[in-house]
This record gives C-alpha cells, structure tokens and sequence, in this order.
C-alpha cells in the first residue's frame, strides 16, 4: 500500500494535497483496496461551499457505498468529472488520475491538522488491530 508523504490524510480515508491555497482530494490506497471495484463515484457541483468533515459525494464498489468527507473547508473549485465515466480510475491511480475535487481554502492550518503519512499508517494499524 501507498501513503505518499508529501500528501496528509484523514481518519476517514481521503488524502489531500496542498498547491497554493488550493487542496487536491481523493481516497487513499487503503480506502480504495478495502471498498473493491468502484463502479460508482458522484461528486459536487462546482461553487460547493464545504466545512470540514461535510459530505462532498459517494463513492460506490462492488461491496459498499461510502460518502466522502472535506478535509478542509472552502469551495469546490474543480471535480475530476472524468470518473463519472471511468470509476475504475479510483482503483487504477487514488493519488493521481483518480482525485475527487480541488477546494480552495482560506484556512491553510486545517491542511496542516490533517495526520501526516506515519500518522495515518499508525491510525490505520491500530484500526485493523480494533476489529
């Protein structure tokens, strides 16, 4: 499994990575591992206004349905449209042709509360020993 480093993360399985004062969201690797074969992936519309933790969209496998989380608030200012046709992308790359939405925030410091890779790794560690 993957957990870039120069990417942050979130208990609830998205990653997000900082350029500018824009943030770049997805699932993580693990997410996208335990929900199997996407086959579905909606996403806002651009101009969303989200606060952090507000639901953004679903994402849909062959074993579950998901909603999606904002790791940082702002506003939609992009949505990779593309998986509306192509869910599989979410399987295929998670941190690359397979992102969610950019959201443009003014609150860089939630970006920077958001667990680093190690953080997320012991978070996902501890959540498997749990079960």
């Amino acid at each position: 499994m993957e957990f870039p480093a120069n990417l942050r993360y979130t208990k609830e399985h998205e990653w997000a990575r900082q350029e500018g004062n824009r943030i770049v969201v997805g699932i993580t690797d693990y997410a996208q591992k335990e929900l199997g074969d996407v086959v579905f992936v909606e996403l806002p519309e651009i101009g969303l206004t989200l606060a952090v933790e507000d639901t953004f969209g679903v994402v849909e496998s062959v074993k579950a349905v998901s909603d999606l989380y904002a790791p940082v608030s702002g506003t939609v200012v992009d949505a990779n449209m593309v998986l509306e046709d192509q869910p599989e992308l979410v399987n295929a790359s998670p941190y690359g042709q397979g992102w969610m939405v950019v959201i443009e925030t003014a609150r860089l410091e939630e970006f920077q509360q958001l667990l680093t890779a190690a953080e997320y790794q012991a978070y996902i560690a501890q959540e498997k020993s749990s079960r």
